[in-house]
């Protein structure tokens, strides 16, 4: 391991808000901020998102900024990763973000039934040949209808013209509402209607140093 990396690491245990629980703390059982996350974490009632997947956290930051009276998680099982969403939480003191470190498989872990308004997969792993591991499989979709408040949408932002293609059937087979399904938001202009769209992370500026086109989609889940 790096040099850097365990620099960051031993910092990451220095941030309030990056919670990093133990695999057999979680799996199968409840986190204890499952259901408090607006009492313990933020000391006050507001919507709740999520960025799945966050990676560097540029999606969880750059919405905390635009929307100052929402709360906003950024989920990723990478510490170097996190390490720089949560010291530019920190270093802008920004009271309305956390972070986790923790398998996505593990997310209903958690949050109780209703607790989250909204989720933002962001350029995540496509799975070409594991869709099971596709976080829009209906596996991960049944989880996350397990604490998404009735009619809380979820975005998915990706290069991956297969992941928004396999999104799409999932919703359509589910009848799930899709609000938003486009296979090119910069070259139809889509970024400039729904300006959060413009946030551009790490990958996918490099995606489009190479002429990828980034697909967006949106869609709500039915509540369990």
């Amino acid at each position: 391991m790096g040099k850097d990396k365990l620099i960051r690491f031993k910092e990451n245990q220095t941030f309030d808000r990056l919670f990093q629980p133990r695999f057999e703390d979680i799996f199968r059982k409840d986190h204890h901020l499952k259901g408090s996350w607006n009492r313990t974490v933020f000391t006050q009632q507001a919507p709740i998102c999520l960025e799945l997947g966050c990676g560097k956290g540029e999606y969880t930051l750059a919405l905390a900024r635009k929307y100052p009276q929402r709360h906003f998680i950024g989920i990723d099982i990478k510490g170097a990763r996190l390490w720089r969403g949560a010291k530019t939480a920190t270093q802008e003191a920004l009271p309305n973000v956390a972070f986790i470190r923790a398998r996505i498989e593990c997310i209903d872990s958690f949050f109780a039934p209703n607790e989250v308004d909204e989720i933002w997969i962001t350029f995540p792993d496509p799975q070409i040949h594991k869709a099971r591991k596709r976080l829009t499989h209906p596996l991960f979709l049944e989880r996350y209808a397990t604490f998404l408040r009735p009619g809380g949408l979820i975005h998915l932002k990706t290069d991956s013209r297969e992941l928004h293609d396999y999104t799409c059937e999932v919703a359509q087979t589910f009848h799930y509402p899709i609000l938003h399904a486009c296979t090119d938001i910069y070259g139809t202009g889509l970024d400039q209607q729904i300006d959060i769209l413009g946030v551009q992370t790490f990958y996918e500026k490099q995606y489009l140093t190479v002429g990828k086109a980034i697909t967006y989609m949106a869609f709500q889940l039915p509540c369990i």
